[in-house]
């Protein structure tokens, strides 16, 4: 064990000062600060959970964080991504939240992965690091970084976020359960909505973000009881927190007796690529917004049907026929088979799964709007409001 002097000559006298709030609790102490100023932490992702996580982090002195993300700031970031700001719009998340955390602490080391996390990458990546972060926001990156961090003995500080509901606890560790061992299989595709399409209410990361931050805190000091083995669900909008006790699964393929998964697999093969919803690969049975305006303007007989959400029909809309899709296969009577129907949604890719069953329902006039209404604000009509 360090010397009281060895562990005092680690810390400058302003490091000192800095985390004297630290350094007066027994809990953690000069030899506490000094194990959060040798640990390294990987944050996958810069966006609502890494947000709050990556501050916490940051202030509370752990000496090497590194991020892994590729995006840019977007307007639509602002409302729970708390380490950028409205300046930050169009900047690569990297450099905004690195600049933000110098700032909050000078003396911490930011590393920067401008990357996608891959089966290529993720054992290189992981292995410089003691603890992995994963503040994603799609299955296929969930159970890849679930399996990296069990392939190479990492703790996995997971968290997830969707409308007013979140949930944490920590994977990967010897003793406990992994990610498999609660969610063997992915839902199907399209099942679980992303939160483009359902939302989330923009305090809701901050919460689990900084659960997830003292979980690691506290894997770092050795203090405490994390959350090994137990799943802590957070249910913003009744403010209940509740836990499920999980056990470590000996069948699991990647982390049980037998393991079958020894190596990093192609997971959006696994389970599908979710997260935003995005535009579909244009097809010949697209409609493209200025044809439509074309269309429209000539007197063209077209029916615009409209399949997102009610709340969503108020922000803006083409003055369509609504109907959400997963109400289209009880209401599909309300629609004329014999008109030319074009569908649309926010980006395209509700539309396009709508369309694609009208067509199987025996419509023989149906264009999907490529882009969906946000291309239309764009090119057609900029004074429309963009969500």
């Amino acid at each position: 064990m360090a010397s009281t002097a060895d562990i005092a000559a680690s810390l400058t006298n302003d490091e000192i000062l800095r985390y004297s709030r630290h350094l007066i609790m027994p809990e953690v102490g000069m030899e506490g600060q000094l194990k959060l100023k040798r640990a390294r932490v990987l944050c996958i992702g810069a966006g609502g959970l890494g947000s709050p996580l990556a501050l916490y982090l940051g202030a509370a002195g752990v000496g090497t964080i590194g991020i892994v993300d590729f995006d840019v700031v977007d307007f639509t970031n602002l409302q729970r991504q708390i380490i950028h700001g409205t300046a930050d719009v169009g900047r690569k998340k990297l450099d905004s939240a690195a600049e933000t955390l110098r700032e909050i602490n000078p003396n911490v080391e930011i590393r920067k992965f401008e990357t996608r996390l891959t089966s290529a990458n993720a054992l290189e990546l992981f292995q410089d690091f003691d603890i992995i972060v994963d503040g994603t926001d799609n299955f296929p990156t969930r159970y890849l970084v679930n399996d990296a961090c069990v392939l190479t003995g990492k703790p996995n500080v997971y968290g997830s976020i969707f409308r007013f509901e979140g949930q944490a606890s920590v994977f990967a560790t010897k003793e406990g359960p992994c990610y498999r061992c609660l969610y063997p299989e992915p839902p199907p595709a399209g099942l679980v909505p992303s939160c483009a399409e359902g939302g989330v209410l923009g305090i809701l990361p901050g919460l689990v973000g900084v659960i997830q931050a003292t979980e690691a805190i506290k894997l770092i000091l050795g203090s405490g009881e994390p959350l090994i083995g137990r799943l802590l669900l957070v249910d913003a909008l009744a403010m209940r927190f509740r836990e499920l006790k999980l056990r470590k699964n000996p069948d699991c393929p990647v982390c049980g007796a037998n393991p079958t998964v020894t190596e990093l697999i192609d997971y959006n093969q696994f389970c599908g690529i979710r997260g935003e919803e995005t535009v579909p690969a244009p097809n010949v049975l697209d409609m493209i917004p200025e044809e439509l305006k074309r269309r429209l303007d000539a007197g063209d007989d077209i029916f615009i049907l409209d399949v997102r959400e009610p709340h969503e029909y108020q922000i803006c809309n083409l003055g369509g026929y609504l109907i959400p899709l997963n109400d289209l296969p009880k209401r599909v009577s309300e629609l004329d088979s014999s008109r030319n129907i074009v569908v649309h949604c926010k980006m395209g890719g509700r539309s396009a799964r709508a369309a694609d069953f009208l067509r199987q329902s025996g419509f023989g006039k149906v264009h999907n709007l490529a882009g969906g209404i946000n291309a239309w604000a764009e090119r057609v009509d900029p004074k429309m409001p963009k969500y």
